[in-house]
């Protein structure tokens, strides 16, 4: 079956327009895997953003000369579209050579057109090199898993079977590793992560998480289909009072993608960490 993303710009020669350019966005609708997982757009078990960071922005002033930022932008987890990554890279590369009378001018624009790509209004910052250098490296919540003695098998699909659960012990607990590794669905280029499971509910055993996590290797799909599909294998097992699961890709192509889904209200924390 065709994936969704086969038409957008993903693994094909492109050129490189260095000119306003929005038509450059390719948006690639949620449904399709929504319904795969048993979703739809009224029956979504979470809330949650997809953070993307763009380290490749630049612009030109009226006077001519450059600047660059570094773009931020929140696009909420029940937009009906996600936007194609390297559809978003030619998007900003097409900024390089525009003329923008202020950084208002530039943010604005950019909301307006990724909010249209997304299908639901896009939060965009454009922030400053010092603002960013000043927050520094981010260190994960919680308690590592990585180096946990685990014998590992499957590495080709995602394995719910692999998780087990202490129905004995009741918890407030958050785990993270830093082993999630996945296949972009068009191109087979991986794409590496950390993720973090903070839950309220039966006792998890870390070592199934560990494996689980590991069985994503050789899985492609997008970022934030991979972070779905773990919340709801997670919600199905633990059936928790409270569950987030979110994870922070390493950078490509000038952006890393952050998906967060959870059962609560939340603020992000988007501070980068080392792989980022």
């Amino acid at each position: 079956m065709q994936h969704p993303a086969e038409h957008s710009p993903l693994g094909k020669s492109s050129a490189y327009v260095a000119t306003y350019s929005p038509e450059q966005l390719f948006p690639i609708p949620r449904a399709p895997k929504w319904a795969e997982l048993g979703l739809s757009a009224a029956t979504l078990p979470y809330r949650g953003v997809d953070i993307w960071n763009c380290y490749e922005l630049s612009w030109l002033l009226p006077s001519g000369k450059p600047v660059v930022a570094i773009g931020e932008f929140a696009i909420p987890a029940d937009s009906p579209n996600i936007i194609e990554s390297k559809a978003v890279k030619l998007y900003l590369n097409s900024l390089n050579q525009s003329i923008f009378a202020s950084q208002e001018a530039l943010l604005e624009v950019m909301q307006r057109d990724l909010s249209a790509a997304a299908g639901k209004l896009v939060a965009v910052r454009l922030r400053g090199l010092d603002e960013v250098t000043a927050e520094g490296v981010a260190t994960l919540p919680g308690r590592c898993v990585d180096e946990l003695d685990v014998a590992i098998e499957h590495y080709d699909a995602p394995r719910p079977e692999l998780l087990r659960r202490d129905a004995s012990r009741q918890v407030e607990e958050c785990l993270h590793s830093h082993l999630l590794k996945s296949n972009c669905p068009v191109t087979g280029q991986p794409d590496w992560g950390s993720v973090v499971v903070d839950y309220s509910g039966p006792a998890l055993l870390p070592e199934s998480l560990l494996a689980y996590l590991v069985s994503f290797r050789q899985h492609a799909d997008f970022h934030e289909q991979c972070v779905e599909r773990i919340f709801l294998d997670l919600q199905r097992l633990l059936q928790p009072r409270r569950l987030t699961v979110y994870a922070r890709y390493v950078r490509r192509g000038g952006l890393d993608i952050n998906p967060y889904r959870s059962t609560e209200a939340f603020t992000p924390d988007n501070r980068r960490l080392v792989r980022q």
